[in-house]
């Protein structure tokens, strides 16, 4: 965006905040990840799997959805990179990735919801 010049000057720093605005991708990036989280049980999964790591059978029954259901929302939250999986014999078991993200992600839910973790508490 350097050398951009914006039609009209209105005494702000529109033209040197150009200079610093992600690029448009970056903003496609952050746009998925909110249409993710645009689902409530979603995010309950995922503020789940922020606390500890849970097997489809247990998270099932936590948010009282079939397990099916809930391995629909597991995948969307794996290819969004929020959530990673493991694989222990038969079981699959999932937590919240390690990421910046993922760590942003979860302290925002909990300050939009005003839930305190327990370890926290």
């Amino acid at each position: 965006m350097e050398g951009l010049h914006l039609p009209h000057t209105h005494g702000q720093e529109g033209e040197a905040l150009l200079g610093h605005m992600p690029k448009t991708s970056d903003f496609e990036v952050l746009a998925d990840i909110f249409k993710q989280l645009g689902d409530p049980t979603r995010i309950r999964i995922f503020w789940i799997l922020c606390h500890c790591e849970e097997c489809v059978v247990n998270l099932s029954a936590m948010v009282e959805m079939s397990s099916p259901a809930v391995s629909h929302h597991l995948k969307q939250l794996k290819a969004g990179g929020l959530i990673v999986s493991r694989r222990e014999g038969k079981e699959v078991y999932y937590r919240a990735a390690s990421t910046e993200k993922a760590g942003l992600l979860h302290r925002v839910i909990e300050e939009m919801t005003e839930i305190s973790c327990p370890a926290e508490g």
